[in-house]
């Protein structure tokens, strides 16, 4: 388990908290407990003035965005494919292009 002083030190240096997990082998909310006591997300609820505290988006740390699949190129291939061999979507389809 790193130390608050390790974590601390990392910071002093210029490296962010996704940088320091990675040297220390943790996660980057886990190192900005350590070094704050404050959970990555959870509220602005404690004073600013702790060493280490970020001015905002903590909780980025711990819940990164997620990457939404339907944008792959095999994902739009199947559901293509899925929708061309159902006789449901193809009579809809055909409607479509009647109108």
């Amino acid at each position: 388990m790193p130390s608050k002083e390790q974590v601390l030190r990392l910071l002093s240096q210029g490296r962010d908290y996704e940088e320091i997990a990675g040297i220390l082998g943790v996660p980057a909310g886990q190192a900005y407990l350590i070094a704050t006591g404050i959970p990555a997300d959870g509220g602005d609820t404690v004073t600013r003035g702790r060493p280490g505290v970020l001015p905002s988006r903590s909780q980025r740390l711990v819940n990164p965005r997620e990457i939404n699949p339907t944008g792959r190129g095999d994902v739009h291939r199947w559901v293509r494919r899925r929708a061309w061999g159902d006789p449901q979507m193809q009579a809809a389809a055909d409607a479509g292009e009647k109108r």
